[in-house]
């Protein structure tokens, strides 16, 4: 063979190659994700469901499916008929508030100068805007990215009031004052434990809840790892709370 044959040979077979690549590239960032799925037809599409891209959604009225595609977010109401993957808009990229909520610690801070021992205060919001923040008045299984910073959360920053907590027989009294949302958890009263049910009652709950913990290796680094794991863990509130503000970044 010469080399010119050899060179036009070997850029056939790089092209080739190229192109394959792209594929395959393609076909993984068109595969989409249930995230959400509520209504008659949520059965035929779970939570955790995983669609190629030629699949197609059928639902009903009353129907409501969030895809995941990318690390974006799709909203689909019924009645219809629609692609499992479709062209998501610049405007629906990860927004700030996504990524305040994905990050490794919140960024906290005082109202007023206001300071007290282990309470610090940020703007009140609805909703935490940290995936590792404890809203009580959320029960169910609850994700710990770090037991050593664990902090409580509530809504607003109006009043004092009193969380108790117990679990295998201890109790702890957390104080929230006014001026501030946080609180640290009590490890040193009420270690976090693996598995293990705390009720909490007190501070504003209409009735108790009971938080379970899942311990994680590691905090993932993209929101597609999130939910992945947030799934697996059967953490649901703060699945909807992620699912929540990507769609809200989606509308927006």
């Amino acid at each position: 063979m010469s080399f010119p044959d050899f060179r036009m040979r070997r850029m056939g077979l790089t092209a080739a190659a190229a192109i394959i690549a792209v594929a395959v590239v393609g076909t993984a960032a068109a595969q989409s994700m249930v995230v959400r799925s509520t209504g008659p037809s949520a059965s035929k599409y779970p939570t955790g469901a995983k669609l190629k891209s030629g699949d197609k959604l059928t639902l009903v009225a009353g129907d409501k499916v969030v895809l995941m595609q990318a690390g974006k977010t799709r909203t689909l109401s019924g009645p219809g008929t629609f692609g499992a993957s479709g062209t998501i808009q610049a405007s629906q990229s990860m927004s700030g508030t996504v990524t305040r909520m994905l990050a490794k610690g919140p960024t906290m801070r005082s109202r007023g100068g206001f300071s007290r021992d282990a309470v610090i205060a940020p703007p009140t919001e609805l909703r935490a805007p940290n995936l590792w923040l404890l809203d009580y008045r959320e029960g169910g299984t609850f994700c710990v990215a770090d037991p050593a910073t664990l902090m409580l959360w509530r809504p607003n920053m109006e009043g004092d009031t009193a969380l108790e907590i117990e679990s295998a027989g201890k109790k702890a009294t957390v104080a929230l004052v006014d001026g501030a949302n946080f609180r640290k958890w009590p490890l040193d009263i009420l270690p976090v434990q693996n598995g293990a049910d705390y009720r909490l009652s007190g501070a504003g709950l209409a009735a108790p809840v009971t938080v379970r913990f899942a311990r994680m290796d590691a905090i993932p680094d993209t929101v597609e790892g999130s939910i992945d794991m947030l799934m697996a863990k059967g953490c649901s509130s703060q699945l909807n709370r992620l699912v929540d503000t990507m769609s809200e970044a989606e509308a927006g």
